[in-house]
């Protein structure tokens, strides 16, 4: 009898998406990493005139010369001298990862990818047909992964290595002396590097860190406006390369995925980078202040350590109960009405820790964080 594809079957739901769907309507959600803020007001009513005047066709597949090069524009600091050519637009970051992994793996050949993890690249490279491999980022190193890990896993079959700063779930950061050492070890086996830097915006402390523009050819910076646009609906992000002959193949591979990205959406996107430039700083001032004060509660709880990041939108805390899995203490912790991620969601040394999403108001993180120092007391009577 004929049944699903294998690559079908080899895939499952995420851990995320569950815990979501368990949840009422009046939890406290610290679940999904969505930001509680609408795009820039230039942005929708750019987006609305687009759509009058017409611009509901098929685009280029690489997108809107002006958007990327307003994008590589974007990118000077860190590469000076790109345009257009070294960018192309995906339908979101997610997008912009499967075509990265369709276009550098041939089937078999392993890429190496961070855990905890964001839940969608191993199952993406398994899609393509490639062997993902785990390397570890330990809390004891505040989840920056180390050279010596990963040259225990490289091998012959190693393509690539995937790196995750700010990441997500654990909100690791790097600074210049921990990217180079990676990069580094990048060169010297040969590997193609994704970067996936979302959250280049929502940095507290210093300048984000780039892989572009260090000195390796062989760097693609996957990137998104859902994260610093608040445009999470809008579905669109971008892959871009120093390189331009990369550049083409990942385009040539974009038309077979999407054939070409939404067409008034750019014009919308185009606005909010030239008219609204300032709109990530607002919203990663925000998100510190909640990361303060989610770190400082946490902090305070007998049982739990949790490291203060310096990006991103999440904190993932080490928090003891004992003869509880990290998916029961989840699950007990939304029986009062608090909704968080199990850290197993996010691969097998998430065990023990729990994400919390701080994209809600700071009087509801305040109340979560009652709620849940509750659940902690219930638990340990």
């Amino acid at each position: 009898m004929r049944t699903y594809a294998a690559r079908a079957r080899a895939i499952q739901p995420t851990g995320v998406r569950k815990m979501f769907d368990l949840a009422g309507e009046d939890t406290i959600s610290f679940g999904l990493g969505e930001p509680d803020f609408q795009p820039p007001p230039v942005a929708i009513e750019a987006f609305h005139q687009a759509m009058l005047d017409g611009r509901n066709k098929y685009t280029t597949t690489a997108g809107l010369p002006a958007l990327r090069d307003a994008i590589a524009k974007g990118w000077e600091a860190y590469a000076p001298g790109m345009n257009a050519d070294n960018v192309c637009i995906t339908m979101s970051g997610t997008n912009a990862l499967m075509n990265l992994f369709l276009t550098l793996l041939d089937p078999g050949k392993k890429v190496l990818l961070p855990e905890p993890y964001f839940p969608l690249y191993g199952p993406d490279a398994t899609l393509v047909g490639g062997s993902p491999t785990y390397y570890p980022c330990r809390f004891e190193h505040e989840f920056v992964p180390q050279v010596e890990d990963l040259e225990a896993l490289v091998d012959e079959d190693t393509a690539a290595i995937l790196y995750n700063f700010p990441s997500n779930p654990t909100g690791g950061t790097i600074n210049a002396q921990q990217r180079d050492a990676l990069l580094e070890f990048a060169r010297k086996h040969d590997l193609w590097i994704i970067s996936d830097e979302v959250y280049d915006r929502i940095i507290f402390e210093g300048e984000h860190v780039s892989f572009l523009g260090a000195g390796y050819d062989r760097v693609f910076v996957v990137n998104s406006f859902s994260k610093t646009f608040a445009m999470t609906g809008w579905r669109i992000g971008y892959v871009i390369a120093e390189n331009v002959e990369h550049m083409r193949q990942v385009t040539k591979i974009q038309y077979y995925l999407t054939a070409c990205p939404n067409d008034a959406m750019q014009y919308a996107v185009l606005a909010a980078i030239e008219q609204a430039s300032d709109y990530p700083d607002v919203l990663a001032k925000e998100f510190q202040a909640r990361c303060d004060l989610i770190t400082d509660r946490l902090n305070a709880m007998p049982g739990v350590q949790c490291h203060r990041p310096k990006g991103s939108i999440y904190v993932f805390p080490k928090v003891d109960v004992p003869g509880l899995t990290s998916e029961e203490l989840a699950l007990e912790v939304l029986k009062d009405g608090v909704l968080c991620s199990p850290g197993t969601a996010f691969g097998p040394s998430g065990e023990g820790h729990l994400r919390f999403a701080y994209t809600i108001g700071r009087e509801d993180i305040a109340r979560g964080m009652d709620l849940f120092e509750g659940t902690l007391r219930r638990l340990r009577g």
